[in-house]
């Protein structure tokens, strides 16, 4: 039988490597996606495009090598677009085969310019142009993919894809390129900064969070406390200074702690307007210093002080070796006190709003986290809630929190947490989703049920689109008719048992009984329906709202 085009790009990505592909197979996207099976790549068919999406992009997050989405031309494309935005917003590597109509079918029904959509959400779209050109090609994107750190979309014209591979294409090897090194009068800019710093924090994006035990170390030697964006949740987790998530997230404790901050720092951080909370977490004297390979997110969303244009492990140690005698700075014995007592919202007094019907979400989350083994991988979708489980769930390290939050979509928590439990199988995978996006994404339920991975679903379920509820129910906005986002209580346990998973229904924190037998040896999917009681509005939708 002749070798394809289409085997040759699905064997060639399976030399260059990558970890895991997802998809809906249609006749489009066929014959590439049984290529990278046959050679070797392990391949998970979801129930929507949609949700391979953000299958990849959870994928993509938290593994070792990036991800493949397959998807049929035309309407295969646009049902993923909303996860394919998500992934490149988040400068997720991952690589998309996208099957697209022959040149010459200018009347298929499928055409669309997939070029021009996949541009319009931020992803980088490439084209196998030719049998010549097919290794080039795939070479190209991958490397954009990977050593950019982008999500790529790469169209495979059928004509192109159904040609005869050409006897002699060989795979090259790829080095990786070497890490941005600061210039030396930025190196030491910056040391002088944390020198003259009485109460430096540092705070981690996810350009940090390679770059761990770097900042990790300078951290120690300045006397500086550490943070990170939500995305780069769990990088300092076990550090004495460990402040947790610096922004809406944060603990009222932390809250202070980095707004009482001389010197702020960035290591792969935007220091938006979540991470600072519209810089309220920015003392009016602080300096602000912000770390980044690249050049363009140097002051991209609020005026430094200092840019450095580098790699944060690269820069972190030169600075290191640039700095004088050892600083106290923040880390001081009382500072240490304080965090012990009060570092996480699990240990912060809080109102208990349940009722006989209804869960407080944060006594809920609690139980949840006690109950729960420390070893997990925790998926976040978005919504009002989203701010219980990223908080009080906590996680072992920056492998075991999969934020999908860029696109700021419901719906992708689900997936996105398969994503996550396959790159992390040795992991308890954890979901956190509202009921809307649960419902939004129910049809991945089947899939994790299929692939038989233990994972938790907590569902926080008010019958409503909480954060609209809330945002324009506070009075602020008349007296406003609230019944489009608001719904029926439905028996979300019940659906589940149908779908083949276990079911439970939790009003009261005695509830939580059947979930500790469960956890306590995780078998198959468990989905926990909470039924919470109002918080009036989330803590950090506030700020959230100030964004839109």
């Amino acid at each position: 039988m002749t070798r394809t085009v289409a085997d040759l790009v699905g064997s060639t990505l399976a030399e260059l490597g990558v970890g895991h592909a997802f998809g809906v197979v249609g006749s489009g996207n066929f014959a590439v996606t049984n290529a990278l099976r046959a050679a070797g790549v392990p391949f998970t068919a979801a129930r929507h495009e949609g949700g391979a999406a953000s299958m990849a992009d959870g994928y993509g997050r938290l593994g070792e090598l990036p991800p493949v989405l397959t998807l049929h031309q035309g309407c295969g494309l646009t049902n993923a677009v909303t996860g394919i935005g998500e992934a490149a917003k988040s400068r997720t590597p991952m690589l998309v085969l996208a099957a697209d109509t022959a040149g010459a079918t200018v009347n298929s029904n499928f055409r669309i310019d997939q070029d021009a959509l996949v541009a319009s959400v931020g992803a980088v779209p490439e084209r196998v142009h030719s049998a010549a050109s097919a290794v080039a090609d795939v070479v190209r994107a991958y490397r954009t993919a990977v050593h950019g750190r982008r999500t790529v979309v790469l169209n495979l014209p059928l004509d192109v894809q159904g040609a005869p591979a050409p006897d002699d294409a060989r795979t090259p090897e790829l080095t990786a390129p070497l890490p941005v090194r600061p210039a030396r009068r930025a190196v030491e800019d910056l040391a002088a900064l944390i020198e003259a710093a009485e109460r430096p924090v540092f705070v981690a994006g996810r350009g940090g969070r390679t770059a761990g035990p770097e900042i990790s170390a300078l951290a120690a030697a300045s006397g500086a406390l550490l943070a990170t964006s939500a995305v780069a949740n769990g990088l300092f987790r076990g550090e004495e200074f460990d402040l947790g998530i610096s922004g809406g997230f944060s603990a009222p404790l932390t809250a202070e702690l980095i707004a009482g901050a001389d010197l702020v720092v960035g290591w792969g951080c935007a220091l938006n307007m979540w991470t600072m909370r519209h810089g309220s977490l920015i003392g009016p004297s602080a300096r602000v210093v912000q770390v980044d390979d690249d050049l363009a997110a140097l002051g991209a969303h609020r005026p430094v002080d200092l840019g450095v244009h580098g790699d944060c492990a690269a820069t972190a140690a030169d600075v290191l070796d640039a700095l004088g005698t050892k600083a106290t700075g923040y880390r001081t014995a009382e500072v240490a006190a304080r965090l012990a007592e009060a570092r996480w919202w699990n240990d912060t007094p809080t109102p208990d709003v349940s009722t006989d019907e209804q869960i407080d979400p944060r006594a809920f989350s609690r139980g949840l986290d006690a109950l729960l083994p420390a070893e997990r991988v925790v998926a976040i979708d978005s919504g009002n809630f989203m701010g219980y489980p990223s908080t009080y769930l906590r996680v072992p390290d920056e492998n075991g929190f999969c934020f999908t939050q860029a696109f700021q979509s419901i719906g992708l928590g689900l997936a996105s947490g398969i994503g996550a439990a396959l790159a992390q199988p040795h992991r308890l995978a954890v979901v956190g989703t509202g009921d809307g996006g649960f419902w939004m994404g129910i049809s991945e339920l089947e899939t994790i049920v299929r692939l038989g991975i233990p994972m938790l679903v907590a569902v926080y379920d008010d019958a409503a689109y909480g954060a609209e509820v809330h945002h324009f129910g506070d009075g602020s906005h008349g007296t406003p008719d609230l019944g489009t986002v608001t719904f029926p209580d439905a028996d979300i346990a019940a659906v589940a048992r149908g779908y083949g998973a276990r079911g439970v229904t939790v009003r009261t924190e005695a509830d939580l009984a059947e979930v500790a037998a469960w956890a306590a040896d995780p078998r198959g999917v468990m989905v926990v329906d909470a039924k919470i009681a109002s918080d009036g509005g989330a803590w950090w939708l506030q700020e959230a709202f100030k964004g839109h």
